[in-house]
């Protein structure tokens, strides 16, 4: 998270740790991450912008099935950036 300024981090259960949350909580962000299952105290979190975490893994999923995009066929960041919008823009009107 070094050098950016989120005003939200949304992770896994998998990441629900107090060192992490504590990071996030000094960058001055929220953490929208579900309690694991044996928490004690379980943290509050924002059961709507949690959903919305399922959405885009859904999408990167869907983009991988692009070999293009799954293997980063194009060298340059520019021209990948590229190919994902365009698989991004071919999913959305499939």
């Amino acid at each position: 998270m070094h050098g950016l300024s989120p005003r939200y981090v949304i992770a896994d259960t998998a990441y629900d740790s107090g060192t992490l949350r504590g990071q996030i909580r000094r960058a001055g962000a929220t953490a929208v991450i579900r309690p694991s299952r044996n928490r004690s105290l379980k943290p509050a979190f924002d059961r709507e912008l949690y959903r919305e975490r399922n959405r885009v893994e859904r999408l990167i999923g869907a983009l991988k099935h692009y070999r293009r995009v799954a293997t980063r066929y194009d060298q340059t960041a520019r021209n990948y950036l590229a190919f994902v919008q365009i698989a991004s823009v071919l999913r959305m009107i499939a």
